[in-house]
């Protein structure tokens, strides 16, 4: 499986994290624990893998 990198906020307002995969049409998420935001990342990104590879948008760099 590809290595896939998330970006994970915490949402002031409704204290609900909330991660997305740059580049990555569709794969994002958000739920109460980080936990509870892992597994349901993965699970959209699973679903989203049924239909084969995605083209990605872009490519999440690092400084």
């Amino acid at each position: 499986m590809k290595l896939l990198t998330a970006v994970i906020e915490k949402c002031l307002d409704t204290d609900l994290y909330i991660a997305s995969v740059p580049g990555f049409p569709g794969a994002h998420s958000q739920a109460e624990t980080l936990d509870a935001l892992n597994k349901n990342l993965k699970e959209d990104i699973e679903m989203l893998l049924e239909d084969g590879e995605p083209e990605l948008e872009g490519e999440f760099l690092q400084n």
